[in-house]
């Protein structure tokens, strides 16, 4: 088959179209806006990328024009498609046909750690010798790439709840029928298509009642909205959390290790140990144990996942020094993932001044509905800095985050801000603020006015 994608270049659309031609299938596409891990990803695997939309990217014959979700009506190459009947499909509906109608599927959903803990999942898989299938949202650095043909019998794929496409409205993750289901957290996202954290809630009951009663939901317990969607469940049902009440639970040592316990009782005498800091991460962590536990995968086979786990590239991705300081890349967004990640790099460095920027760049970042949860996310840090609102055109002026008053709360709970003004004023701003032994940290989901590969360029190339 030959697919022609539009909007190549987004995170799932490239990771697909690499899946696609790892299958044998002819895969080319356009995209603007086109930068790293990305672009670095299709160029390694020899997919062509046209710069730009126009009809004369149609003129090469395609069995399907596969539509992202970022495509709406107006688009030139859009109108051509539909004013002349030729053949489009969704990425979502691509998906279903070319890889869940043959896999038992293991799909990973919720707010925050989806691209992780389906890294995680298919490491566990991969390292316990099944040979998975995956669909990750990020550069997987244990397989340096995002997607893998396994010969084995299991998918693994993030489950966003996003819409397919401006065509087909539902939820990425409607597409997916998972044999196991992962729900990590719910909270409000998705400003854009979304009015209010009971819509997203809503979602989740109709993706779960896709489920056959032989599936395992594994859920968690610690998440309210979670809770919250589990009425009623026709599949196989277990919880995990904190309390030792779940069917699984966690106890975290001093150092970080962590033991995982099955309805109260350790499941090994020695603990686990996972490379990144964080009871965020040993949930992930736990969710992942309890698959891998039901497919047959052995505690020590888990134990040596865990611990060999190198995670996905630009979440808490190590840069290297620059001025003396350690500089990392996190694609933390939401406010929540945020203080999760801020709060993970002071426990890990305590002693160090941590300082951070941030790019307010999401559909729901750019809104003013977080305005105070960024303020105090971003608070967690000793400094921040924080760039223009990313598409500012776009977004209604009563609608608009104020960046100037998230700076001025900052500044009331005693930590340092500074507003940037213009794009190219990031490295300069960043060189006057960070100092020798400090811990410097990007949070950005884009590339900052380009300015995402400058500064890696800079920081890479002291």
């Amino acid at each position: 088959m030959r697919y022609y994608f539009l909007g190549i270049a987004g995170t799932a659309m490239a990771s697909v179209a690499v899946l696609l031609k790892k299958k044998g299938h002819e895969v080319w596409g356009t995209d603007t806006g086109i930068y790293p891990p990305m672009s670095d990803f299709l160029e390694e695997n020899q997919i062509p990328v046209k710069q730009g939309f126009s009809v004369d990217n149609l003129k090469q014959k395609f069995d399907y024009a596969v539509i992202g979700n970022a495509m709406t009506r107006g688009n030139e190459e859009v109108e051509y498609i539909l004013n002349n009947k030729l053949p489009f499909i969704s990425m979502t509906e691509l998906i279903r046909n070319e890889f869940i109608q043959s896999h038992r599927n293991i799909v990973i959903t919720g707010t925050h750690g989806k691209t992780t803990t389906t890294a995680l999942m298919s490491w566990v898989l991969e390292t316990a010798g099944l040979s998975p299938s995956f669909l990750v949202g990020g550069i997987a650095k244990n397989f340096d790439s995002s997607v893998q043909l396994g010969n084995g019998e299991h998918f693994v794929i993030e489950g966003d709840e996003y819409d397919s496409a401006f065509f087909d409205k539902r939820p990425k993750f409607v597409h997916y029928f998972p044999d196991y289901l992962v729900i990590n957290n719910i909270e409000f996202d998705h400003a854009d298509i979304y009015n209010n954290l009971d819509e997203i809630k809503d979602a989740f009951r109709k993706m779960i009642r896709t489920l056959s009663t032989e599936a395992l939901i594994i859920a968690n317990a610690d998440s309210p909205a979670v809770n919250e969607v589990l009425d009623p469940v026709y599949s196989r049902l277990q919880m995990f959390g904190n309390a030792s009440a779940n069917d699984w639970s966690y106890e975290i040592e001093k150092n970080g290790d962590f033991f995982i316990l099955q309805k109260g009782v350790k499941v090994k005498e020695e603990p686990f140990s996972f490379p990144f800091p964080g009871e965020f991460h040993v949930q992930n962590a736990t969710a992942v144990a309890a698959i891998a536990y039901d497919i047959g995968i052995s505690w020590e086979d888990i134990a040596n996942a865990f611990e060999t786990f190198e995670s996905v590239k630009r979440r808490q991705e190590y840069w290297g020094k620059w001025h003396g300081a350690d500089v990392y890349d996190d694609f933390a967004h939401h406010p929540t993932a945020i203080k999760v990640t801020l709060e993970a790099m002071k426990k890990k460095f305590p002693e160090r001044r941590l300082v951070a920027l941030f790019e307010p760049r999401s559909n729901t970042t750019v809104r003013n509905f977080f305005q105070d949860e960024l303020a105090d996310a971003l608070s967690v840090s000793d400094e921040v800095l924080i760039t223009p609102l990313h598409r500012l055109e776009k977004i209604a002026v009563e609608d608009r985050l104020s960046i100037t008053k998230v700076v001025d709360t900052i500044k009331e709970q005693g930590v340092e801000a500074l507003l940037i003004d213009n794009y190219d004023e990031i490295i300069p701003a960043t060189q006057n603020v960070i100092k020798e032994d400090d811990i410097f940290i990007l949070l950005t989901n884009g590339n900052m006015g380009g300015n995402y590969s400058k500064l890696r360029d800079v920081v890479q190339g002291e």
